[in-house]
């Protein structure tokens, strides 16, 4: 086990170009920042190229170290962190170009279509009104609430039977109310 002291005085070597110190400060620490790189990661391969990084960073870092008091492990596993989070960053998509992108269309109805659909709805209100209103409550609660045909015979305290035929007459209604 490597001190911490050890350690301390590895990266100061390596701050001043020493391979030896900067080999056994790999081999000290390695083994900690790669399962650092693979947690954060989830995969051997990117793992592996990220502590390359890692060590890249710490040879051209070295003499950024500063003996604080802190762990010296602290600032190896933040460098390991901060590159593995960097390279999880660059594996969501990438952002096309505005230029590339084709039009994108807009899905809500255009205004034609919302004046179509405002005459539409206001037959159809119409035509409702025309039912007797507990008939045009049961059809509202049957096909756009999606109460069922019993759920509604208990509501409206008539047998099953009684409110099919409710229903199926009051669409007929609406059907040559809306044909007219």
């Amino acid at each position: 086990m490597t001190t911490r002291a050890e350690i301390e005085k590895m990266i100061a070597q390596t701050a001043l170009r020493d391979h030896a110190a900067f080999s056994a400060l790999y081999d000290a620490t390695s083994g900690k920042l790669f399962g650092i790189c693979l947690r954060v990661l989830n995969n051997r391969s990117e793992a592996e190229d990220v502590l390359q990084e890692v060590y890249l960073r710490i040879w051209h870092k070295a003499d950024s170290y500063a003996v604080t008091g802190h762990s010296p492990m602290t600032w190896l596993i933040t460098v390991a962190r901060n590159l593995a989070i960097d390279r999880l960053r660059t594996r969501k998509a990438p952002s096309k170009d505005i230029e590339t992108v084709f039009d994108v269309e807009d899905a809500r109805p255009g205004p034609e279509a919302e004046a179509i659909a405002s005459s539409e709805r206001a037959q159809i209100e119409t035509c409702m009104a025309e039912l007797e209103p507990d008939r045009a409550d049961a059809v509202r609660r049957a096909y756009l609430d999606g109460e069922t045909y019993k759920d509604l015979a208990a509501r409206y305290e008539v047998p099953l039977n009684t409110m099919r035929t409710w229903l199926r007459r009051s669409l007929q209604k609406l059907k040559e109310c809306l044909t007219r």
